[in-house]
């Protein structure tokens, strides 16, 4: 068992199969030494875990607990595309994190940080990124986060 792995366990994290790719797109794309990574949702098996809009039905802390879920699955598209070897992240380089939120809702950083965290809990210093976080007026069938990611690859 890799580093990351035992992180993975000692947080209670099991990694869930990847998502599909719903339209015209991949999951990961390789460029250089750098492996991008779609836009995540907050689903497990299948099922959405969180609809709605932040500062409407979705509170502050179930934003976060979507983002953190999102960060979840971007490991898991991560895991797949390093054939499971997440010991070859060299670091997180950026998060793009959307909040389907009201006109009014300010706290779109606080949200991503759910996402954020997350990476820093389970690569420490090397989780530490740039980022993002934008409100939308809505996301695919109605979530309300979806976190992109750009991490940097080690032995590819």
């Amino acid at each position: 068992m890799g580093k990351i792995a035992e992180r993975l366990a000692q947080l209670g994290i099991v990694l869930p199969d990847p998502a599909i790719p719903s339209a015209n797109y991949v999951p990961t794309r390789r460029v250089g030494t750098c492996l991008y990574v779609a836009g995540q949702v907050p689903t497990r098996e299948g099922q959405d875990q969180f609809t709605g809009k932040l500062g409407d039905t979705v509170s502050l802390a179930e934003g976060q607990a979507a983002a953190r879920l999102c960060a979840i699955n971007l490991l898991a598209q991560l895991s797949k595309a390093l054939d499971g070897d997440l010991d070859r992240v060299a670091g997180v380089v950026r998060l793009g994190g959307f909040v389907n939120a009201v006109p009014e809702f300010g706290d779109h950083s606080k949200v991503i940080n759910g996402a954020s965290d997350l990476m820093v809990e389970v690569f420490g210093d090397a989780g530490r990124h740039v980022r993002i976080a934008v409100g939308s007026s809505s996301l695919p069938r109605n979530v309300p986060v979806e976190v992109e990611g750009l991490f940097e690859i080690q032995r590819m």
